[in-house]
Protein backbone atom coordinates (compact mmCIF):
# COMPACT_ATOMS: atom_id res chain seq x y z
CA UNK A 1 0.00 0.00 0.00
CA UNK A 2 2.83 2.35 0.79
CA UNK A 3 4.47 1.74 -2.55
CA UNK A 4 1.20 2.34 -4.38
CA UNK A 5 0.75 5.62 -2.63
CA UNK A 6 4.27 6.66 -3.49
CA UNK A 7 3.74 5.68 -7.11
CA UNK A 8 0.60 7.75 -7.26
CA UNK A 9 2.35 10.76 -5.78
CA UNK A 10 5.16 10.40 -8.25
CA UNK A 11 2.69 10.08 -11.14
CA UNK A 12 0.77 13.17 -10.03
CA UNK A 13 3.98 15.11 -9.64
CA UNK A 14 5.04 13.99 -13.04
CA UNK A 15 1.74 15.04 -14.58
CA UNK A 16 1.70 18.42 -12.80
CA UNK A 17 5.15 19.16 -13.88
CA UNK A 18 4.87 17.66 -17.30
CA UNK A 19 5.31 20.98 -18.79
CA UNK A 20 8.52 21.75 -16.92
CA UNK A 21 10.04 18.24 -16.56
CA UNK A 22 12.24 16.68 -19.14
CA UNK A 23 11.33 13.55 -21.06
CA UNK A 24 14.05 11.63 -19.25
CA UNK A 25 12.64 12.26 -15.85
CA UNK A 26 9.20 11.44 -17.07
CA UNK A 27 10.37 8.07 -18.32
CA UNK A 28 12.10 7.42 -15.04
CA UNK A 29 8.90 8.22 -13.17
CA UNK A 30 6.92 5.86 -15.37
CA UNK A 31 9.48 3.12 -14.77
CA UNK A 32 9.22 3.65 -11.03
CA UNK A 33 5.43 3.48 -11.21
CA UNK A 34 5.56 0.24 -13.18
CA UNK A 35 8.10 -1.16 -10.75
CA UNK A 36 5.89 -0.19 -7.84
CA UNK A 37 2.93 -1.87 -9.51
CA UNK A 38 5.02 -4.99 -10.06
CA UNK A 39 6.03 -5.00 -6.42
CA UNK A 40 2.40 -4.48 -5.43
CA UNK A 41 1.26 -7.39 -7.61
CA UNK A 42 4.05 -9.52 -6.18
CA UNK A 43 3.03 -8.69 -2.62
CA UNK A 44 -0.61 -9.40 -3.45
CA UNK A 45 0.37 -12.78 -4.91
CA UNK A 46 2.40 -13.59 -1.79
CA UNK A 47 -0.51 -12.53 0.38
CA UNK A 48 -2.90 -14.78 -1.54
CA UNK A 49 -0.39 -17.62 -1.32
CA UNK A 50 -0.04 -17.12 2.43
CA UNK A 51 -3.81 -16.96 2.83
CA UNK A 52 -4.13 -20.19 0.85
CA UNK A 53 -1.47 -21.81 3.02
CA UNK A 54 -3.26 -20.64 6.16
CA UNK A 55 -6.51 -22.08 4.85
CA UNK A 56 -4.77 -25.37 4.02
CA UNK A 57 -3.23 -25.49 7.49
CA UNK A 58 -6.64 -24.83 9.06
CA UNK A 59 -8.15 -27.65 7.01
CA UNK A 60 -5.33 -29.98 8.00
CA UNK A 61 -5.69 -28.95 11.63
CA UNK A 62 -9.42 -29.66 11.48
CA UNK A 63 -8.76 -33.02 9.80
CA UNK A 64 -6.10 -33.97 12.32
CA UNK A 65 -8.44 -32.92 15.13
CA UNK A 66 -11.18 -35.19 13.77
CA UNK A 67 -8.74 -38.08 13.37
CA UNK A 68 -7.39 -37.48 16.87
CA UNK A 69 -10.91 -37.54 18.31
CA UNK A 70 -11.74 -40.70 16.38
CA UNK A 71 -8.54 -42.34 17.65
CA UNK A 72 -9.37 -41.25 21.19
CA UNK A 73 -12.90 -42.67 20.90
CA UNK A 74 -11.51 -45.96 19.52
CA UNK A 75 -8.99 -46.13 22.38
CA UNK A 76 -11.75 -45.61 24.94
CA UNK A 77 -13.86 -48.30 23.24
CA UNK A 78 -10.94 -50.75 23.33
CA UNK A 79 -10.25 -49.96 26.97
CA UNK A 80 -13.92 -50.40 27.84
CA UNK A 81 -14.04 -53.73 25.99
CA UNK A 82 -10.87 -54.85 27.74
CA UNK A 83 -12.27 -53.89 31.16
CA UNK A 84 -15.55 -55.66 30.38
CA UNK A 85 -13.73 -58.80 29.21
CA UNK A 86 -11.48 -58.72 32.24
CA UNK A 87 -14.50 -58.45 34.54
CA UNK A 88 -16.21 -61.34 32.74
CA UNK A 89 -13.04 -63.45 32.96
CA UNK A 90 -12.61 -62.73 36.65
CA UNK A 91 -16.26 -63.59 37.27
CA UNK A 92 -15.86 -66.87 35.35
CA UNK A 93 -12.68 -67.73 37.28
CA UNK A 94 -14.45 -67.03 40.57
CA UNK A 95 -17.38 -69.22 39.50
CA UNK A 96 -15.02 -72.06 38.58
CA UNK A 97 -13.17 -71.71 41.88
CA UNK A 98 -16.51 -71.90 43.73
CA UNK A 99 -17.40 -75.06 41.78
CA UNK A 100 -14.04 -76.59 42.61
CA UNK A 101 -14.55 -75.87 46.30
CA UNK A 102 -18.07 -77.30 46.17
CA UNK A 103 -16.76 -80.37 44.34
CA UNK A 104 -14.08 -80.86 46.98
CA UNK A 105 -16.69 -80.59 49.75
CA UNK A 106 -18.98 -83.06 47.96
CA UNK A 107 -16.05 -85.40 47.36
CA UNK A 108 -15.18 -85.39 51.06
CA UNK A 109 -18.84 -85.93 51.93
CA UNK A 110 -19.14 -88.85 49.50
CA UNK A 111 -15.90 -90.35 50.79
CA UNK A 112 -17.13 -90.05 54.37
CA UNK A 113 -20.46 -91.61 53.39
CA UNK A 114 -18.61 -94.43 51.63
CA UNK A 115 -16.50 -95.09 54.73
CA UNK A 116 -19.65 -95.09 56.89
CA UNK A 117 -21.35 -97.53 54.52
CA UNK A 118 -18.25 -99.69 54.47
CA UNK A 119 -18.19 -99.86 58.27
CA UNK A 120 -21.93 -100.53 58.32
CA UNK A 121 -21.48 -103.28 55.74
CA UNK A 122 -18.73 -104.89 57.80
CA UNK A 123 -20.95 -104.76 60.88
CA UNK A 124 -23.81 -106.35 58.96
CA UNK A 125 -21.50 -109.05 57.63
CA UNK A 126 -20.36 -109.82 61.15
CA UNK A 127 -23.98 -109.94 62.29
CA UNK A 128 -24.97 -112.23 59.43
CA UNK A 129 -21.99 -114.50 60.12
CA UNK A 130 -22.98 -114.70 63.77
CA UNK A 131 -26.60 -115.50 62.87
CA UNK A 132 -25.48 -118.17 60.40
CA UNK A 133 -23.17 -119.72 63.01
CA UNK A 134 -25.96 -119.77 65.57
CA UNK A 135 -28.28 -121.33 62.97
CA UNK A 136 -25.73 -124.03 62.18
CA UNK A 137 -25.14 -124.72 65.88
CA UNK A 138 -28.90 -124.96 66.41
CA UNK A 139 -29.20 -127.34 63.43
CA UNK A 140 -26.46 -129.57 64.85
CA UNK A 141 -27.79 -129.63 68.42
CA UNK A 142 -31.43 -130.36 67.47
CA UNK A 143 -30.84 -134.01 66.23
CA UNK A 144 -28.77 -134.78 69.33
CA UNK A 145 -31.60 -133.57 71.54
CA UNK A 146 -34.08 -135.80 69.73
CA UNK A 147 -31.76 -138.82 69.99
CA UNK A 148 -31.24 -138.32 73.71
CA UNK A 149 -35.00 -138.06 74.25
CA UNK A 150 -35.78 -141.37 72.41
CA UNK A 151 -36.39 -144.54 74.67
CA UNK A 152 -33.60 -147.14 74.92
CA UNK A 153 -34.35 -150.83 73.94
CA UNK A 154 -33.86 -152.14 77.51
CA UNK A 155 -36.33 -149.78 79.10
CA UNK A 156 -39.83 -151.05 79.69
CA UNK A 157 -42.41 -149.91 77.24
CA UNK A 158 -44.31 -147.14 78.88
CA UNK A 159 -47.07 -145.30 77.12
CA UNK A 160 -46.15 -141.66 76.91
CA UNK A 161 -47.94 -138.80 75.32
CA UNK A 162 -46.77 -138.06 71.85
CA UNK A 163 -44.37 -135.13 71.85
CA UNK A 164 -44.62 -132.58 69.07
CA UNK A 165 -42.04 -133.04 66.37
CA UNK A 166 -39.65 -130.14 66.12
CA UNK A 167 -39.24 -128.95 62.50
CA UNK A 168 -35.68 -127.95 61.80
CA UNK A 169 -35.12 -124.74 59.88
CA UNK A 170 -33.89 -125.29 56.33
CA UNK A 171 -30.22 -124.92 55.70
CA UNK A 172 -29.33 -121.54 54.27
CA UNK A 173 -29.23 -121.51 50.49
CA UNK A 174 -25.89 -120.54 48.94
CA UNK A 175 -27.73 -118.24 46.51
CA UNK A 176 -30.31 -115.55 47.25
CA UNK A 177 -32.96 -115.10 44.54
CA UNK A 178 -33.23 -111.32 44.32
CA UNK A 179 -36.49 -111.63 42.36
CA UNK A 180 -38.27 -113.36 45.27
CA UNK A 181 -36.75 -112.66 48.69
CA UNK A 182 -37.97 -109.81 50.88
CA UNK A 183 -35.99 -106.73 51.74
CA UNK A 184 -35.49 -108.03 55.29
CA UNK A 185 -33.99 -111.27 54.01
CA UNK A 186 -31.68 -109.32 51.72
CA UNK A 187 -30.44 -107.30 54.69
CA UNK A 188 -30.02 -110.45 56.81
CA UNK A 189 -28.45 -112.72 54.20
CA UNK A 190 -26.34 -110.27 52.22
CA UNK A 191 -25.60 -107.67 54.89
CA UNK A 192 -26.78 -104.76 52.69
CA UNK A 193 -28.21 -101.51 54.06
CA UNK A 194 -32.01 -101.24 54.28
CA UNK A 195 -32.26 -98.55 51.59
CA UNK A 196 -30.27 -100.70 49.12
CA UNK A 197 -32.50 -103.70 49.87
CA UNK A 198 -35.60 -101.55 49.28
CA UNK A 199 -34.21 -100.42 45.91
CA UNK A 200 -33.52 -104.03 44.93
CA UNK A 201 -37.14 -104.97 45.65
CA UNK A 202 -38.53 -101.85 43.91
CA UNK A 203 -36.56 -102.44 40.68
CA UNK A 204 -37.71 -106.05 40.11
CA UNK A 205 -37.75 -108.14 37.98
CA UNK A 206 -34.17 -108.83 36.94
CA UNK A 207 -33.22 -110.95 33.96
CA UNK A 208 -29.49 -110.92 34.75
CA UNK A 209 -27.59 -110.01 37.89
CA UNK A 210 -25.78 -107.16 36.17
CA UNK A 211 -29.04 -105.18 35.99
CA UNK A 212 -28.47 -104.25 39.63
CA UNK A 213 -25.74 -101.90 38.39
CA UNK A 214 -27.41 -101.04 35.07
CA UNK A 215 -30.57 -99.86 36.88
CA UNK A 216 -28.50 -97.82 39.37
CA UNK A 217 -29.73 -99.94 42.25
CA UNK A 218 -26.22 -100.22 43.71
CA UNK A 219 -22.64 -99.37 42.89
CA UNK A 220 -20.21 -101.67 41.12
CA UNK A 221 -18.20 -102.14 44.33
CA UNK A 222 -21.22 -103.44 46.27
CA UNK A 223 -22.25 -105.64 43.33
CA UNK A 224 -18.79 -107.21 43.18
CA UNK A 225 -19.11 -108.17 46.85
CA UNK A 226 -22.46 -109.97 46.48
CA UNK A 227 -22.56 -111.16 42.87
CA UNK A 228 -21.40 -114.68 43.81
CA UNK A 229 -24.15 -114.99 46.45
CA UNK A 230 -27.21 -114.00 44.42
CA UNK A 231 -29.24 -115.41 41.56
CA UNK A 232 -32.17 -114.35 39.37
CA UNK A 233 -33.42 -117.85 38.55
CA UNK A 234 -36.41 -119.68 40.08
Amino acid sequence: MKLGWMATVVLIGAVSTVGCVSQKKYDEAVIEVNSARSELDKFRAQKNSLEQQVKTLKDLNSKFGSETQAAHDELERIQHGRDTERGSTESRIKELEDRIRQGAVQSRSVHQEYEDLKRHNQALKSLVARYQKELKDHSRSAPRTLESAAPTPSAPAVAAPAAPVTRLPPAPSPFININKVSAGDIVLELGLPKDVADRIVAARPYRVKGELVAKNVMTKDIFDMIKDRISVGP
